[in-house]
């Protein structure tokens, strides 16, 4: 029963057909092949405007490539206390751009246009500070959580009135839109967004990501910046092969769609254990809960898989003695079976 993370699943079949369909013969390298250039279109279709986008292998680099073009060395980065970008990608930000992150903290693992705009009145110091020069936002957050169009819009324009870019770290953002039911682009640009890391491995693909700069002049040199930092896949075919078949048909949504529910599904059948609680609204393929420690082991030794959360949610204040917080991730290849199991297991054991 694995729900640690949707990293813990394979590839998409369809994906895997396509590599493999891509090894046959020979192609141009470093993503000048046809796969690649198609891929590049299939994205600017995908979201109906002239894109710059570059494929990378992990999400990781996306982020701190992206946020490296906007954050010279002297800038800093408005995130989530929580984000992704700030806690697990080990100061790639930091190294590649030479400012920093600055965390602020915001309910729900979401940031508000209120927060946003109340830490930039109360800068005082000029030079003495770092410049906040961008506003990254996970979508969807950290807690599974999902910024509504309207949360986007206000914090870019707060940002956009502060001469702030917008970058969505999306590694999950096929999740979020599967949630939200519009289109890539009214979640993105139309909403104010300037540059996102765009996901594809959590969701069915090898190892797979872009960043999209929606205005294309903002990717001034990235192919520079990608080269340095080692994401310039010798034998890209690989990469656009891979973004080719993730995007056909919709299967990225299709496979969203799948992990969605499954989570839904999930946090239904948790809760017929009493002694679970969910906290944290299901919005995407993650399920936040507390629930007793004992409980916690036994799930563990009889073969679920799943992990001890560290950071805070809603509920998480008021946590007993003997309790803890946890998170149990679906992907599009997680079984109503699967799901099943752990209800069944969870309702037997009790508390």
């Amino acid at each position: 029963m694995e729900f640690a993370s949707d990293n813990a699943v394979g590839a998409h079949e369809a994906i895997l057909a396509a590599v493999a369909e891509a090894n046959s013969g020979s192609a141009r390298s470093y993503g000048y092949d046809t796969w690649t250039i198609g891929a590049e279109a299939a994205l600017a279709s995908l979201f109906e405007r002239e894109v710059a986008a570059f494929l990378v292998m992990t999400g990781t680099a996306a982020n701190a490539l992206a946020l490296s073009t906007i954050c010279p060395s002297y800038g800093t980065v408005l995130c989530h206390t929580e984000a992704h970008v700030n806690t697990d990608e080990c100061g790639a930000v930091e190294l590649y751009s030479g400012g920093r992150l600055t965390g602020l903290w915001g309910d729900g693992g979401k940031l508000t246009a209120e927060i946003v705009e109340n830490w930039l009145d109360a800068l005082i110091r000029g030079e003495h500070e770092s410049k906040p020069v961008a506003l990254s936002i996970t979508q969807s957050s950290e807690l599974g959580t999902v910024y509504r169009l309207e949360e986007i819009k206000r914090l870019s324009e707060i940002c956009r009135n502060r001469g702030l870019k917008v970058h969505m770290d999306g590694s999950r953002f096929a999740n979020a839109l599967a949630t939200l039911a519009c289109s890539p682009a009214e979640a993105t640009w139309k909403a104010g967004v300037d540059i996102m890391s765009f996901g594809a491995t959590k969701n069915g693909a090898l190892m797979l990501e872009a960043v999209i700069f929606f205005d294309p002049a903002l990717a001034q040199d990235f192919r520079y910046r990608r080269k340095q930092a080692g994401q310039l896949l010798s034998k890209g075919r690989f990469l656009g092969a891979q973004m080719s078949a993730y995007l056909k048909d919709g299967l990225w949504l299709k496979n969203a769609a799948c992990a969605n529910g499954r989570a839904r599904f999930l946090a239904q059948e948790l809760r017929r254990n009493r002694s679970i609680r969910i906290p944290v609204e299901t919005e995407a393929n993650e399920v936040f809960a507390i629930m007793p420690r004992r409980l916690f082991d036994a799930l563990q030794a009889k073969g679920a898989h799943f992990y001890e959360w560290p950071g805070k949610g809603p509920g998480t204040d008021v946590i007993e003695p003997g309790e803890c917080f946890v998170r149990f991730v679906t992907s599009f290849r997680t079984s109503e079976d699967e799901v099943k199991r752990l209800g069944n297991l969870a309702a037997e054991l009790g508390s």
